[in-house]
């Protein structure tokens, strides 16, 4: 029997600190489990099948992240009466932003985006525990005019072999940063924060995995004093044998936009 297929971009918000991560594993909660725990609730008897934009580590949050829902047979009548009962059933740690109707030739793992994530982070105190979901707490004092000179050496296309993690020989490492720099944060606030925090923001089409934890646990060594800028340049060449050996912590990651081109 021909079934026909409906094809939808759904936008979420999240905040990951109680979940394993994107994907589905045994026995652990995640983000795709209880997104698909929640449709096959609301779609009853109807048929469909979810596949997520790009896979975030355990406690990594998302401003903005996409899934694409296949519905079979059955179309999606009315978005906003869909988006209501999506949201008042999902738990209240994930959120439907936005959904909207695409064409069967998209596809949203190969298409063309661009990811931008932020790492937030504070330094030299220990914060309030109600920081620990969203804002990564770097006990020792850190240099951070340094850390900001060293952020910017990682725009352009490098070899970004030393940041990945597990990295092998059969890999495509060459990467293109868009944008990459660390800034104050007035983005992410509450009255519980400390009075200075910062964003690592960075920007490109696609990372590897635990790149951008990598490449700030190597910013987090420069603000210790214990690497210069120029072993950053160095970690970036193609005869680079260097391999980063600190990941900084998940919970100050946060994947806040997805935009496809």
């Amino acid at each position: 029997m021909f079934e026909k297929r409906f094809y939808y971009l759904i936008k979420i918000q999240y905040l990951g600190y109680r979940f394993h991560g994107w994907q589905k594993q045994p026995d652990v909660k995640t983000i795709h489990l209880m997104i698909d725990r929640t449709l096959k609730y609301i779609l009853g008897d109807v048929k469909f099948k979810t596949l997520g934009a790009g896979r975030t580590d355990a406690m990594v949050s998302a401003n903005e992240a996409a899934f694409e829902l296949f519905v079979y047979n059955e179309p999606i009548d009315n978005f906003n009466e869909f988006l209501d009962l999506f949201n008042y059933n999902l738990p209240q740690d994930i959120r439907a932003l936005s959904i909207k109707e695409v064409s069967k030739d998209f596809n949203v793992i190969q298409d063309s985006k661009l990811k931008e994530y932020h790492y937030v982070f504070s330094e030299g105190q220990k914060n309030h525990p109600f920081c620990a979901s969203i804002l990564a707490t770097i006990l020792v004092p850190l240099d951070v005019g340094l850390m900001k000179q060293g952020a910017k050496l990682f725009e352009g296309t490098h070899n970004f072999k030393a940041y990945c993690y597990r990295a092998t020989d059969n890999g495509e490492y060459v990467r293109t940063i868009e944008s990459c720099e660390i800034v104050e944060n007035t983005i992410y606030q509450a009255n519980f924060f400390p009075q200075q925090s910062y964003v690592f923001k960075i920007k490109g089409k696609g990372f590897m995995r635990n790149q951008i934890r990598l490449m700030f646990g190597c910013l987090i060594k420069l603000g210790r004093g214990e690497v210069t800028l120029g072993y950053i340049e160095g970690s970036l060449k193609a005869d680079n044998k260097e391999v980063m050996d600190y990941i900084a912590p998940a919970s100050g990651l946060i994947l806040h936009r997805l935009d496809f081109e």
